[in-house]
């Protein structure tokens, strides 16, 4: 394994757990629209962030733990897909769900070569 590989191998999960954030925090700007008072907008957008706080708690534990993030964001995947099951076509699930699995499996990889990643990545 090159060193570039290691260093992507490092840095791609944590990259897509900030997008993943992200990405599933822009569900929130849904309450601006729907005409409540400014108290009631505060904490409809409070507990429309609640999804964003655990992934981004499940990132923060990852970041020092990759086998914590491989199970976090696989399980997190799974529990999305039978949270959800019958309420949205299939894409819906591959959006969200897949995402969160592939950054559990690539968590797991940098786990599983955790030596040689970290080793890469303080030479770099």
């Amino acid at each position: 394994m090159t060193v570039g590989m290691k260093q992507v191998l490092y840095w791609t999960p944590r990259v897509l757990g900030i997008c993943i954030a992200g990405f599933v925090s822009i569900f929130a700007l849904d309450v601006f629209g729907e005409g409540y008072t400014f108290w009631e907008t505060v904490t409809a957008l409070l507990i429309h962030l609640v999804p964003t706080c655990i992934v981004v708690v499940a990132l923060v534990l990852a970041w020092r733990w990759e086998w914590v993030g491989a199970l976090l964001f696989t399980s997190l995947s799974v529990f999305y897909v039978v949270l959800a099951w019958g309420q949205f076509p299939w894409v819906t699930y591959l959006v969200i769900s897949g995402p969160l699995f592939v950054t559990g499996v690539l968590f797991l990889l940098n786990w599983v070569f955790r030596k040689q990643v970290r080793g890469a990545k303080a030479t770099a």
